[in-house]
């Protein structure tokens, strides 16, 4: 296979951070961006890692990458692998890095004994959910996103003082 994937190190931190730019731009949220290569560091490969990364090469050159973490489901009850992030650059896609990547995320649930696998798609983006449904990712539409950042986590954690 032309395609490798591999476990990210603390060298690869600007081409982590240069994906994450890459696919903020491709899903219209460059705006939102707030990461810098010094926080990533610090939570991909500080004495408290919150993520972990996986490194698509060809040809001795990064075209991809996926970020993702652990969660849990308590009715499961184990473990699951949540992906955050999954990009190839585009003149590298139709080279199976994507399904590569998806397939070594599957292999790491199933050896960490994960019961699921499972991330998001922005629901415009037709091609990666045909690609997904290709591979058996079904959606889980009977669910709705809820979020809390910026003032309203700072309000949320200032409702109930701690005692």
């Amino acid at each position: 296979m032309s395609v490798t994937i591999r476990e990210a190190v603390p060298a690869d931190i600007g081409t982590i951070y240069a994906f994450i730019l890459a696919l903020a731009d491709y899903e219209k949220l460059s705006h939102q961006v707030k990461a810098d290569r010094e926080t990533l560091a610090k939570y991909l490969f500080g004495p408290r890692p919150m993520a972990e990364v996986l490194i698509a090469d060809h040809e001795g050159k990064a075209i991809g990458f996926a970020l993702f973490f652990h969660n849990f489901s308590t009715f499961e009850g184990r473990p699951g692998l949540y992906l955050e992030d999954l990009f190839v650059i585009p003149e590298a896609r139709g080279l199976g890095a994507g399904k590569a990547l998806l397939s070594r995320l599957a292999q790491l649930a199933i050896k960490r004994d994960c019961a699921r696998l499972e991330w998001w798609v922005l629901d415009w983006n037709a091609p990666s959910i045909a690609f997904y449904r290709s591979l058996g990712a079904r959606p889980m539409d009977e669910w709705t996103v809820q979020r809390v950042d910026g003032e309203a986590l700072n309000a949320l954690a200032s409702a109930h003082p701690v005692s």
